[in-house]
């Protein structure tokens, strides 16, 4: 590879983070061919964006990309792939189901949403770990629920009057 080669690399790997809020660093090592692409057809469908990667160049990028990513360097030994996602639990979801046959991918650490984690024992906190989007979710329903209440007593007998309502909504609390 050439010294022009790598610096595209590394300038395509450093607009990559700074684009993506989530990404996880992994080993494969040790897989198979045939378990390689079994995980890499995985990743596809989970829209997991799964790339072997030099640590050397993954460091440079991390180096010059916009975020500070110091805690990584310590990870970046032996065989290195990176998973870009968009949803934060996405890739460790994919890790947790893959293993059921297969000891690897083993995580060496993940970027969330400016929080970094670190080491293989994260990857049950990961994997269960609310995405973005189901918590605004889970939000909004906490939010419509007390008017879901009122609408309830109003349309319940009695409750067409101040009175029918204040005693609809005492009861409904016990």
């Amino acid at each position: 590879m050439t010294r022009e080669e790598k610096k595209e690399i590394v300038k395509s790997l450093s607009a990559k983070l700074d684009e993506s809020g989530v990404f996880y660093l992994a080993d494969i090592s040790e897989l198979n061919a045939e378990a390689s692409t079994k995980l890499r057809r995985l990743a596809h469908k989970r829209e997991v964006s799964l790339n072997v990667v030099k640590n050397t160049l993954l460091k440079k990028a991390l180096e010059s990309a916009e975020g500070s990513y110091d805690e990584f360097y310590e990870v970046l030994k032996g065989n290195t792939s990176i998973m870009f996602a968009e949803v934060g639990n996405a890739p460790a979801k994919l890790i947790k189901e893959f293993r059921k046959n297969s000891d690897r991918p083993i995580l060496k650490g993940a970027f969330i949403d400016e929080a970094i984690y670190i080491g293989d024992d994260q990857v049950d906190a990961l994997a269960s770990m609310k995405s973005k989007e189901e918590v605004i979710a889970d939000i909004v329903a906490l939010l419509q629920s007390p008017a879901k209440n009122v609408v309830s007593a109003l349309k319940s007998s009695g409750g067409g009057t101040i009175a029918g309502l204040v005693k609809a909504l005492g009861e409904r609390e016990n």
